[in-house]
């Protein structure tokens, strides 16, 4: 479990208290104060680059006590999220799964056991679990030596029904499907570290001796790795998964070291060869090969993992911005509201409670936001957002989203490095999106007089030049904001430098992270 200091606890715990408590002092009457004329003549002015003068731009900002919208452009228009999406799914999950929710990860045995023989098969079976590093698949094995099995004179089959098996969304686009960020979603599968970037390995490359050495996180033979890299001055190198395959091709020249993380073809079968390989080490023999398939009826168990709950899986899902973790929780919602571990089952239960909750224009493909048919109006994000503050666990989901201009990793997220040494910093707790041509930041803000702020900006069909810096901006004017004066240095902000670069999350440019 990650430890943070006592003061950045005690922080976030000050501030998710102020916006679960609902209004703290008198709503102040709408009226056009000097206050919030300036906001919208400097938001309009901030919106006026020449980046957005084709592009589409829907921004909200809303007052949380009083339900007024301070500004509004576009508030009603379905934009693409990105990421925002995750907004609706994590949410969701705190609802209907609910904060103690855990995913276990089971062995069980068919036929007899007699002494340290099973006569049957052996069967690896899971519920999605995206934390499960080779490490637990070890201790599993070592469960299954601990019982007494030496040899399983069956098969070792990957139960992996749980969910259906449909591995990757609909509208993904197919260029993405070895990239680690869209890993194909199963109810068996595995993480390489603690990011829990399920469905992936780590393959390093170093130059070692004049040749390229390449090694892999967790160590596994699942990957064949062709090795064309060759040693030179600089290190400018292509780590590849060919489509459809286990083959990893490596080329270009490494003159350090390098890390690239990858997609595998097949989580189901990746987990089982982790566990079959800890099998071996702590010595049970399984005779038969490995298989996939439903766990027999009747079988009996000898072995369970379970999860981190959701108050904790929070963390790294929204911090990071983890795709693989949305996508699995919403199969998981649909298993547990429908009985069915589907997209479709899952995203009725995510649109229903986001409709439930004030989300009117809505349109959801899958849990992540990687689909570019997601769409949402920035009007339904703020209300969504301002909906939640009552809900008893939106201290915990509040706490889990990325904090602007924090160092820490683990605290700032996607936001750690934007926003640095503004109003906003320490401030600002919203969810990034990021597509190419897309970029969306919704969230909470508090105001310079302590009033709770929703806000939802959404960006879409730029060309060229990343306008995250536009939302920058707006967040920290909002910050600044006070209903009774201007901000002191408006000049300023409206010619600020980006605070961040690029199209994607930077959680999602391994291994460099923002």
């Amino acid at each position: 479990m990650r430890r943070t200091s006592a003061s950045l606890v005690a922080g976030a715990l000050v501030a998710a208290l102020a916006w679960a408590s609902g209004p703290s002092s008198p709503a102040v009457a709408l009226d056009p104060s000097v206050g919030v004329a300036d906001l919208t003549q400097d938001i309009n002015q901030i919106l006026s680059d020449s980046r957005l003068t084709i592009a589409r731009a829907g921004v909200v900002v809303r007052s949380a006590q009083t339900g007024e919208d301070l500004y509004a452009t576009d508030a009603g228009k379905l934009l693409t999220p990105a990421s925002n999406t995750k907004l609706f799914t994590s949410a969701a999950a705190a609802e209907t799964l609910g904060l103690d929710y855990r995913f276990p990860t089971t062995v069980l045995h068919s036929g007899r056991k007699a002494g340290s023989v099973v006569t049957g098969d052996l069967v690896l079976r899971g519920t999605g679990d995206p934390t499960m590093l080779a490490e637990d698949y070890d201790a599993l094995a070592a469960a299954v030596a601990e019982a007494g099995v030496k040899v399983v004179t069956g098969k070792l089959v990957a139960d992996d029904t749980w969910f259906d098996g449909q591995r990757l969304g609909n509208d993904w686009a197919w260029d993405d499907e070895t990239a680690y960020y869209a890993a194909p979603i199963s109810a068996l599968t595995a993480s390489p570290d603690r990011d829990y970037d399920a469905g992936s390995v780590i393959v390093s490359v170093a130059a070692e001796n004049g040749k390229v050495k390449v090694t892999t996180t967790p160590q596994t033979d699942y990957l064949k790795i062709v090795n064309r890299a060759t040693v030179g001055d600089s290190t400018d190198v292509l780590i590849e998964r060919q489509h459809a395959t286990n083959t990893v091709v490596i080329t270009g020249t490494v003159a350090g070291s390098y890390q690239e993380w990858v997609a595998v073809d097949d989580p189901t079968a990746y987990a089982a060869s982790l566990f079959r390989e800890a099998l071996k080490k702590h010595g049970v023999k399984v005779i038969g090969a490995t298989t996939s398939g439903a766990a027999p009826e009747g079988a009996k168990e000898l072995a369970k993992h379970e999860s981190m709950p959701l108050s904790e899986l929070l963390v790294p899902f929204l911090k990071l911005s983890n795709n693989i973790h949305a996508e699995i929780l919403t199969k998981a919602m649909g298993r547990k509201a429908a009985g069915q571990g589907t997209w479709a089952a899952g995203l009725k239960v995510v649109t229903d409670f986001a409709k439930a909750n004030g989300a009117e224009v809505i349109n959801m493909r899958d849990g992540s936001g990687l689909s570019r048919r997601d769409g949402f109006s920035p009007s339904s994000i703020a209300t969504f957002l301002a909906s939640l503050r009552d809900k008893p666990w939106f201290t915990t989901w509040y706490d889990a989203l990325p904090v602007a201009g924090n160092n820490e990793r683990f605290v700032g997220g996607t936001l750690r490095s934007r926003m640095q040494n503004t109003a906003a910093a320490n401030n600002v707790r919203a969810k990034t999106g990021s597509l190419t041509g897309v970029t969306a930041l919704s969230g909470y803000v508090t105001s310079a007089d302590g009033e709770p702020l929703v806000f939802s900006i959404m960006l879409n069909q730029y060309l060229s030049g990343s306008p995250k810096d536009i939302e920058d901006k707006i967040a920290v004017r909002l910050a600044q904001f006070s209903r009774t004066a201007g901000t002191s240095d408006v000049s300023s902000l409206r010619t600020a430098e980006p605070t961040s670069s690029g199209d994607l999350e930077c959680s999602w440019l391994k291994p460099v992270q923002c």
